[in-house]
């Protein structure tokens, strides 16, 4: 199965799908990084070949949220003033209009609910095995099935001190291991990306 990941610099989904045997690529500005990241296309993604893209049976789509979710809300007229948030918005919809059969967008609770529509699920890290929260919706485009939770950790996760729960909105600022903190908070996690390989990547080729 060919798997694009688009807006993705870590590798992590790839290199998921790749650990599975799956012929899978990813597609972003930043140079990649990962075990499989020669499976990496640095570039923008709306310059690609309609044909190249058209190739894949599935695509997994991480837009920038930094304009669009809830949490920024009291920024929204600000945003909306300058075009920026229009520019995410416009952006996100480009995903949905991708030559592949099978899209999934990804996105924390935002803006795009109402701009575009409601989700078609919403995960959390603790359904996954991390002991964290970040609510995040799940778009789907063509016959992708409702991700199952593999290993629910929400009585252990409420265990922990509310920082550790909420480690992504406490990250610090600054360059950690080379990495700067949008980076750190971008990439997506290991039972995230596990779960969609494990069960998407079992999805018929050509939709």
């Amino acid at each position: 199965m060919r798997i694009l990941v688009i807006c993705e610099e870590s590798g992590t989904v790839r290199d998921a799908f790749r650990a599975r045997g799956h012929d899978a690529w990813s597609c972003d500005l930043l140079p990649g990084r990962g075990i499989y990241k020669q499976y990496h296309v640095q570039g923008d993604i709306t310059k690609q070949p309609r044909e190249w893209l058209a190739s894949f049976d599935l695509a997994i789509c991480h837009p920038p949220c930094d304009r669009l979710l809830v949490a920024g809300a009291l920024h929204w007229k600000k945003w909306q003033a300058s075009g920026e948030q229009q520019q995410g918005i416009d952006f996100f919809m480009f995903m949905t209009r991708l030559p592949i059969k099978r899209i999934v967008i990804e996105n924390p609770v935002g803006i795009m609910s109402t701009v575009y529509r409601k989700s078609n699920q919403i995960i959390e890290p603790w359904q996954f095995g991390h002991p964290e929260t970040k609510r995040t919706c799940l778009w789907f485009i063509g016959d992708v099935p409702l991700l199952v939770p593999t290993n629910d950790v929400y009585k252990e996760m409420m265990k922990l001190p509310l920082r550790e729960r909420h480690r992504i909105h406490h990250e610090s600022p600054g360059i950690k291991n080379g990495l700067t903190r949008s980076m750190r908070r971008a990439v997506t996690f290991q039972g995230w990306a596990n779960a969609f390989a494990d069960q998407w990547g079992g999805l018929k080729s050509g939709g």
